[in-house]
């Protein structure tokens, strides 16, 4: 079961009607041979003593942070997220450092049915009474945090993604598995 995350209130309120919510993203979740191609990525960057690397079980392509929901809310979203899409080709190729100490590793170009598949979604969160992003999409798998001194390396091979399927996950909270799969569409 996910980990329930309380729902925040005012300073001094009645908190034990409070409901639970849970954490939700919608994403590109990678198979065991992207995660190979990631984790040998991965390998050629130098890190830095304090950096966070996430472990490949948590690796993915955010397609929309969606936030704190209701537990009630839950399989509305799950049932709406359920849209079609080609299956496409994902060429991750750019190692980058970003503000705040993310080392990333992005595509050059957005394939065009993945940017149609992030419309789609959005269209059905906003459809659901949900915020969405309103900054461009930038495709990115973020390998550490706290890693600004990290340097990316300067020859590699590009991770390969043939994209067939894409998910909805819950974050945990628990630093040895950061996400859960709820629902996998294909």
């Amino acid at each position: 079961m996910a980990r329930q995350f309380p729902t925040r209130s005012k300073p001094g309120a009645d908190t034990s009607k409070a409901t639970p919510t849970q954490r939700l993203f919608l994403a590109l979740w990678p198979e065991d041979g992207v995660r190979a191609q990631l984790a040998a990525h991965a390998s050629h960057w130098a890190w830095p003593a304090g950096g966070v690397r996430y472990l490949p079980a948590d690796w993915h392509v955010t397609l929309h942070f969606i936030g704190n929901v209701g537990a009630g809310q839950v399989e509305g979203i799950a049932a709406g997220a359920d849209v079609p899409f080609q299956p496409f080709a994902l060429n991750l190729d750019q190692p980058q450092l970003w503000p705040h100490g993310l080392a990333v590793l992005c595509t050059a170009a957005v394939p065009p049915p993945l940017q149609a598949l992030h419309d789609r979604l959005g269209q059905v969160l906003r459809g659901l009474g949900l915020p969405v992003e309103t900054r461009p999409f930038q495709p990115h798998v973020t390998l550490a945090r706290r890693a600004g001194a990290a340097a990316p390396p300067s020859a590699f091979a590009p991770v390969r993604w043939w994209v067939r399927r894409f998910a909805l996950a819950v974050s945990t909270g628990d630093r040895e598995q950061r996400y859960r799969v709820i629902r996998q569409y294909r």
